[in-house]
């Protein structure tokens, strides 16, 4: 089935990661839990080649986004008696470092000094309840330094901005959108990926659907 399924919105937008899965767990299951929250273009819970056994992770593309929003609003998910960890599924391409590590804090490059903080809040509040937004000024001259730090109450919506990452515009320049991470983080340089464990691992999806990232997270039960 195409993953477009006659949608406008990208396809990136309408598809969801979903780690932890049980190996029982196959594609009726997981079409079962979700399809609740929208009409559902595309599924699949990825397998080994060799054995057909589950990898503890699949994938979810719906018609329309807004079914992501619902699906994340609705946390925890619980299939096959385990709770299991929706993620919007980020597309290989547009994978910045540490773009696979779960963060409340974004960065925010190439602001314009004349933009007021009420207008970079009223358009970042859009995706999500914001908590602080961090100005950063130079200490000299105490004029802006062209880019802030913005922590959300809600990881979601950080991933929801990096997912779109050159779609981001205020006062007609394009934003530089990032995660935030601690200096000491090795995500910051990319990362180790990993298959089986909590680092940021690589998947090919099926037919048509393009590669996607998103964290190692490994099934079981």
């Amino acid at each position: 089935m195409s993953e477009n399924g006659g949608s406008t919105e990208p396809e990136q937008s309408r598809k969801l990661f979903i780690g932890g899965l049980s190996y029982n767990t196959n594609d009726e299951t997981l079409r079962e839990h979700f399809q609740e929250y929208g009409e559902i273009v595309d599924l699949v819970v990825m397998r080994d080649p060799a054995t057909r056994q589950s990898r503890g992770f699949g994938f979810v593309t719906f018609k329309y986004s807004t079914s992501v929003d619902d699906v994340m609003n609705s946390r925890p998910h619980k299939i096959d008696g385990r709770e299991v960890e929706p993620k919007r599924a980020i597309a290989r391409e547009v994978t910045t470092p540490g773009a696979l590590t779960s963060t409340k804090k974004l960065f925010v490059g190439g602001i314009k000094e004349e933009t007021p903080e009420s207008e970079i809040r009223n358009y970042f509040t859009t995706f999500g309840d914001i908590e602080t937004i961090d100005i950063i000024m130079d200490k000299n001259t105490q004029k802006r330094r062209g880019f802030c730090f913005i922590e959300f109450i809600d990881s979601d919506a950080v991933d929801k901005i990096i997912v779109t990452p050159k779609k981001h515009q205020l006062d007609g320049r394009r934003l530089d959108v990032r995660k935030a991470l601690p200096k000491d983080s090795d995500q910051r340089t990319g990362g180790r990926g990993g298959r089986g464990g909590r680092g940021g691992g690589r998947y090919n999806d099926r037919a048509g659907g393009g590669n996607y990232s998103n964290s190692g997270y490994g099934g079981g039960g």
